[in-house]
């Protein structure tokens, strides 16, 4: 058997062996791989870069992803508004929901629970792999036609991330094995190197992502005042070390340049601080995103701040 054969050949049951493997095992890289192939499309703005496809579904992290026929995991929503108060919660998988069931995430938790209330819309724009550029362009492109009466953005601490481009024609984005071998990789990395990778993010010198962010939050801005929009920002924790945060330094930045220009903010970390295990709120042993429990919790800290006044 030549090099080139037994190459292919060990390639070819490695996949098989991966593909079923994932079958029984979530694998957080080749849940997203999954994400990527059977729910994104590629959007006419290179801004934006990656968007939903509409009417959609698939079984990912265990739990169903379903998107409308606008591309967002929500139910459907007319243009024209009711006498209903309108938001849009802009921001990434975390406020898309990624590995908690539609009914516990907390757009819907809140949405539920503000129109105890008053009537109240809550359309939940959330779209995994975002930054902050990326989800005020969609905004300005999708949001605007359905007349929301407040945007909320729910800021994380990797949104000054430069985008990174979807690459639709790579071969590998449909290996499993790929992504297993990846996954290995990255989850050793990132136990060693993600703290100094966020702060990074915004260390003078080294922060251009950072800089695209506070032009976006700008133009949002701008863009809330022509239209009498409301706008607030929400800071949702990085859920790895809560009661010794470690990005304490890096909230402040993000919440002294809102209050600078006159946007409300509510810090949601100092909430966590004192939560016993972090891990008890992933949705994964792998996977960091905040589960149905930290996606109550999110809901109940910042009920008030987003409610009528």
């Amino acid at each position: 058997m030549s090099f080139v054969t037994a190459s292919i050949f060990f390639f070819a049951a490695g996949e098989v062996f991966a593909r079923l493997y994932s079958l029984n095992h979530r694998v957080y890289d080749i849940e997203m791989l999954h994400y990527a192939n059977r729910l994104k499309v590629e959007y006419p703005d290179s801004t934006v870069g990656h968007f939903h496809k509409p009417n959609a579904t698939a079984k990912l992290m265990g739990v169903t992803l379903a998107t409308n026929s606008d591309g967002f995991r929500d139910k459907e929503y007319p243009l024209s508004k009711s006498q209903a108060r309108r938001l849009i919660f802009l921001g990434d998988s975390l406020t898309l929901g990624w590995g908690v069931e539609e009914k516990d995430t907390f757009s819907t938790l809140l949405e539920n629970k503000l129109n105890q209330f008053s009537p109240t819309e809550i359309i939940n724009f959330g779209v995994g792999n975002y930054n902050t550029e990326q989800e005020v362009h969609l905004f300005l492109d999708k949001g605007l036609q359905y007349h929301p009466d407040e945007v909320v953005v729910f800021y994380f601490i990797n949104d000054a991330e430069e985008a990174k481009p979807e690459n639709f024609k790579n071969i590998f984005r449909h290996s499993d094995l790929a992504a297993f071998y990846w996954s290995a990789v990255t989850r050793l990395s990132n136990r060693l190197r993600y703290e100094a990778y966020y702060h990074g993010l915004y260390r003078e010198g080294d922060r251009k992502g950072w800089a695209r962010t506070q032009e976006a939050f700008l133009l949002l801005k701008q863009r809330c005042v022509e239209n009498g929009i409301g706008l607030r920002v929400v800071l949702l924790p990085e859920l790895h070390r809560l009661r010794d945060y470690p990005f304490k330094t890096e909230h402040q930045l993000v919440k002294d340049f809102l209050e600078k220009n006159h946007v409300a903010c509510l810090d949601l970390a100092p909430f966590f601080y004192e939560k016993e295990l972090a891990s008890k709120l992933w949705v994964a042993k792998d996977d960091a995103h905040p589960n149905a429990v930290a996606h109550r919790l999110i809901a109940a800290a910042c009920e008030k701040f987003v409610s009528y006044d």
